[in-house]
């Protein structure tokens, strides 16, 4: 599920954020703006306007903008293509009133910034990319060729050719920083709810596996009682029709049927008053639920209970996020361990500590420092898709695993187990990468005296 949703996530990024309103919206307060401007700088600055040019290229604007309002509802979401025109439209206008108005030499020239950091924003590299060129391209036309802007007596009005340098520069500055910074955090912003959702959906799909093993538990204990019923009665027609042999049958057909359906549930769950016991378990059958698909995978998988104080084991919680976090933990160590994984278990009576070794090549030195970050293998987790396809990388399944069980008080800590330059390193010794959770004992195990409170009477669902 999650390599479904890491798949799909990764095709939709970036496509279908932007409302087609939303972009109409900025567009009615720049022509109001542009409008405003030109009124505010011919009336009070006694600035000489062609003001043919500003009509047809505000015009432009407004006709755009009417169009999308009464053609297309309130709902539409532009495709990658159309928000990348609607900006590139918004660059050129915004180009040509500057080509009209002294170019560089006019101040608001740096409002071509605000299409180009929608894009980085809203859009994928490549059109974010376009859009930023654009926007060089436009400013360093209207740089060196525009209209001079003239004063009310005719002088024209101009800034020394190193302050137009510099504001170009700027400008230029401004785009490849606001674009690249914009694109930066909002793809990280983007990445973190993409691996939340999925940490929810995981959790959720654990919590529902959970629930349905209480309630298959609950069925076999409570259909125990009538198959019971139905093979004694059987059994004891079976006795009563050994003069009517095709009732006989039928008696025996009875009693085969009850045993199977029996069988059955009890493969399906525990017997017993076991609903209860669905809620909490001993905290080495707590690791080995979440240990057993990884096992038969041709590592092994070994469990060491280390308990020098020699007092009973702890009851921990069986909570979905406990289960689910460490099994994809236990899964990573598997899928890189050589020969071995080591599920080390220690406990006092304020934590509770798990160790999760194996004997591999351990964490890359360029990612330890950010592991458990969304998607911090990316690139690496397509290199190593192509060299093991089993494996899915460790980004989002790791950042899920941490996010779960951080949630339930656990600390994180990742290491290598041995320098990677050692010569003796061998295949069975624990020498790979090591993963330590500590947890406040009361946070995830029952108090001491309450183990018993476990196992009880059913309670109706």
């Amino acid at each position: 599920m999650t390599t479904d949703y890491n798949e799909f996530m990764m095709t939709e990024r970036r496509s279908n954020w932007v409302r087609l309103r939303t972009l109409v919206a900025l567009r009615w307060v720049a022509v109001v703006g542009q409008i405003l401007t030109i009124i505010i700088a011919a009336a009070l600055f006694g600035f000489q306007f062609e003001y043919g040019g500003f009509a047809l290229a505000i015009g432009a604007s407004i006709i755009v903008n009417l169009v999308t309002t009464f053609v297309y509802p309130e709902t539409t979401r532009l495709s990658e293509r159309g928000a990348a025109l609607m900006l590139l439209f918004d660059i050129t206008q915004l180009s040509v009133l500057l080509y009209l108005s002294g170019g560089l030499n006019n101040p608001f020239a740096l409002l071509i910034l605000a299409p180009v950091t929608i894009s980085a924003t809203a859009l994928r590299p490549t059109s974010a990319v376009l859009t930023g060129g654009a926007a060089i391209l436009m400013i360093t036309l209207i740089g060196l060729i525009h209209r001079p802007l003239l004063l009310q007596d005719g002088t024209e009005l101009l800034l020394p050719d190193v302050f137009v340098f510099g504001h170009w520069a700027a400008i230029l500055i401004g785009v490849l920083f606001l674009g690249l910074f914009s694109w930066r955090v909002t793809s990280e912003t983007h990445s973190m709810s993409e691996a939340l959702l999925a940490t929810q959906l995981a959790l959720s799909r654990e919590q529902k596996l959970t629930d349905l093993g209480g309630v298959v538990a609950a069925a076999a204990h409570e259909l125990g009682t009538p198959l019971a019923t139905i093979k004694l009665v059987s059994t004891e027609l079976i006795d009563d029709l050994s003069d009517n042999e095709a009732l006989r049958e039928d008696a025996v057909l009875i009693r085969e049927q009850a045993v199977r359906c029996r069988d059955i549930l009890r493969s399906m769950g525990q017997a017993g008053k076991d609903d209860l016991h669905m809620r909490s378990a001993p905290l080495q059958a707590v690791i080995e639920e979440a240990a057993e698909p990884h096992m038969g995978r041709g590592k092994s998988v070994i469990i060491d209970i280390q308990d020098p104080s020699g007092e009973q084991q702890p009851h921990c919680y069986r909570r979905p996020e406990i289960i689910h976090g460490l099994r994809n933990l236990i899964q990573n160590a598997v899928d890189f361990a050589a020969t071995t994984v080591w599920l080390d278990v220690t406990w006092t009576d304020q934590t509770v500590t798990l160790r999760i070794i194996d004997d591999g090549q351990g964490f890359p030195a360029s990612v330890i420092g950010r592991i458990g970050e969304p998607f911090v293998g990316r690139r690496r987790q397509e290199r190593t898709s192509a060299q093991r396809p089993e494996y899915d990388g460790m980004g989002l399944g790791l950042f899920i695993a941490k996010t779960l069980l951080e949630r339930t008080g656990a600390e994180f800590s990742f290491a290598n187990g041995s320098d990677r330059n050692d010569q003796h390193l061998r295949s069975g010794r624990k020498s790979g990468a090591i993963v330590e959770l500590t947890w406040p004992r009361d946070r995830i195990c029952l108090k001491d005296g309450d183990e018993m409170a476990a196992l009880g009477q059913n309670t109706r669902f």
